[in-house]
């Protein structure tokens, strides 16, 4: 097994480590909703949801990957968190990923079908928006913080997976719950979503991939 993957199995869900910053981290983000719920901003807050359960199935199979190989995940999160949840997730990031698909849809234009250089504007931002998480997740990699082990999810060509399969299809599910042109259509997106991420969670948690 690889050295990552065993410094985070050795915290792996264990309060030893509690900082009391993630109770701080958890009252800004419900801080953050509230405004967006008292806003009415449905759409926004969809598309907060909609990204952070995707991530949440990305999690949960990259939990699975470990215990498949018995050698290391495509991803783990090193170094000092509050709470390990996973090996590729900790207290802290979830709490990012839960207002980050809300800080996207802030930035997509109020018209779906508008364009910027003759393509479409929204698919610019899900591939710009990939781009620059993935080179945030190259210097954290450099510091020794977001470990990569398997070449083809790695420097090089594999940014390209970590960019589509990474995030590129978190920001896109998040424009399509933010985009939907019923509020049904919009939280069945979502509950979608929510329910695939459960159905892992239990899976794989009953048989120890986790």
């Amino acid at each position: 097994m690889s050295e990552p993957a065993r410094a985070a199995l050795a915290v792996l869900r264990s309060p030893a480590n509690f900082d009391w910053t993630i109770v701080y981290l958890l009252i800004l983000t419900l801080f953050i909703y509230s405004g967006e719920i008292m806003a009415q901003r449905w759409n926004v807050i969809a598309a907060g949801l909609a990204l952070w359960f995707a991530d949440w199935i990305n999690e949960l199979v990259n939990s699975a990957i470990l215990f498949w190989t018995g050698r290391a995940p495509l991803w783990v999160e090193t170094g000092h968190t509050s709470y390990q949840i996973l090996v590729g997730l900790n207290a802290e990031t979830t709490l990012l990923f839960l207002i980050y698909g809300m800080a996207f849809a802030k930035l997509l234009p109020a018209n779906p079908r508008a364009k910027i250089f003759g393509l479409n504007r929204r698919w610019m931002l899900i591939v710009g928006q990939s781009v620059v998480s993935v080179i945030l997740e190259v210097v954290l990699n450099r510091w020794g913080y977001l470990n990569w082990y398997w070449p083809f999810w790695n420097l090089g060509a594999g940014l390209i997976l970590i960019v589509i399969f990474g995030y590129a299809w978190f920001f896109a599910v998040a424009a399509w719950a933010h985009d939907a042109e019923t509020e049904t259509k919009r939280w069945s997106i979502v509950g979608g979503l929510a329910s695939v991420s459960l159905l892992l969670a239990i899976v794989f948690g009953s048989l120890g991939w986790l």
